[in-house]
């Protein structure tokens, strides 16, 4: 029986027109919302990866405030939970308290003074079980810590001196603390001297700037997080660990306790191995990208998503945050754009004008996409998948939007 031919003005016709619209990306996985070209959109970085439409499952998403950029992490993160996957979120605002309340746990609020303390020497497994290997990579993480902290890169002397620091810390306990480490960088032991050719005080000398920095984790402004063994009121076997670091998120240390909080969330998902899929998300991304040893750090954690079943996803305000992480032409910023091609998703809510010629840029970007950049409404993205374009209205359910909700303080005062 043929079928009746299909009637429509020329006003819509366009519209009718099926070449106008993308393929979409098959059913598995999270509705996000509404395909603008027609249909629904639903994405999930495990199923795409494991049909090789992508190569790593890693995100990027960029947004000015108000644009719904929040709202989506969120949601997405929630509907996650219906296909039992896990969430992991750095927290620097305060900002998922609804989000893990509604999944049954509660964040662990960091403080200085604070009962909650999280290691991040906690022992290093995976690619990295031997003892050599993951006094290395403790030393490698404080290296990244004291510079950040310090503003500066270590010198030889000091970088040293924290690795033998390190080393010492290592062979007299099974899992070492940041109050070991300083005591030991102010007082090395004598076998450390000896194996740099040099005496206990001239190590001591070498490693005093870095050893009296670290020390404001252990015994000064910002004790009371990191300077003990991990609290074992600690629920990691929930599906979603929320880090909410909001009593410091307007301290100048935020991006060092965004590094010593990364770091634990990064040893205790490698302890956890085989846990089924993991999404991790470093919000206000910002914070953390400036560093260079953490820069490296955090691009070696996108570099390793897929060997841990993980999903990093990066959560920054404007495309140019990456180019800002350091002077033109800078490690740092090649290391922050080099997170941006091991993130083969990168969801774009609405940019400012001066911003849209950066994204074109760095993104590759067509000149229409440069053009709907900085012209998109609240709740709409251009999504970049694999290489593919589309344009998406996210959706809220009336349970989600007061789950995403950020301006009620706002709204108190209407």
């Amino acid at each position: 029986m043929p079928v009746p031919a299909h009637q429509a003005t020329t006003r819509h016709l366009g519209a009718a027109y099926p070449f106008v619209a993308e393929r979409d990306l098959g059913g598995g996985g999270v509705l996000v919302g509404r395909d603008l070209f027609g249909g629904a959109f639903v994405y999930d970085p495990f199923v795409l990866y494991g049909q090789g439409v992508l190569s790593n499952p890693n995100m990027v998403v960029f947004g000015q405030i108000g644009r719904g950029k929040s709202a989506f992490v969120k949601s997405y993160l929630w509907r996650q939970s219906v296909f039992g996957r896990r969430a992991w979120v750095v927290d620097p605002k305060g900002e998922y308290g609804a989000v893990a309340r509604a999944w049954g746990t509660e964040p662990m609020a960091l403080r200085p003074g604070g009962s909650l303390r999280l290691n991040p020497l906690d022992a290093v497994h995976g690619a990295e079980q031997d003892a050599d290997g993951a006094a290395r990579s403790r030393a490698e993480l404080l290296v990244s810590l004291a510079g950040t902290s310090l503003e500066r890169p270590l010198s030889p002397c000091e970088r040293t001196a924290v690795e033998l620091a390190v080393g010492d810390v290592s062979q007299r306990t099974a899992v070492p603390t940041l109050p070991m480490v300083v005591e030991a960088l102010l007082e090395p032991a004598s076998s450390s001297a000896a194996a740099v050719r040099t005496d206990a005080a001239t190590l001591a000398a070498d490693g005093r700037q870095v050893a009296l920095e670290l020390r404001r984790l252990v015994a000064g402004d910002l004790r009371g997080m990191f300077d003990g063994p991990t609290s074992a009121a600690l629920d990691l076997d929930g599906p979603i660990v929320v880090l909410d670091l909001s009593a410091v998120y307007h301290s100048a240390a935020l991006g060092v306790l965004m590094t010593c909080a990364a770091a634990w969330m990064r040893a205790a998902l490698r302890r956890d191995g085989g846990g089924g899929p993991v999404l991790l998300v470093v919000d206000e991304a910002w914070a953390i990208l400036s560093n260079l040893g953490v820069a490296r750090w955090l691009q070696s954690s996108w570099k390793l998503s897929r060997a841990w079943g993980v999903s990093n996803v990066a959560v920054l305000h404007r495309v140019s945050d990456l180019s800002a992480a350091g002077a033109a032409g800078s490690e740092q910023v090649g290391l922050s754009q080099g997170l941006l091609a091991d993130s083969e998703t990168r969801v774009l809510y609405a940019q400012p004008p001066e911003e849209s010629a950066a994204a074109a840029s760095l993104l590759g970007l067509s000149e229409t996409e440069q053009e709907l950049l900085v012209r998109l409404g609240r709740g709409v993205a251009l999504w970049r998948v694999g290489g593919r374009s589309f344009l998406v209205q996210h959706r809220l359910s009336p349970y989600e939007r007061a789950l995403v909700d950020t301006d009620a303080r706002m709204a108190a005062g209407r």
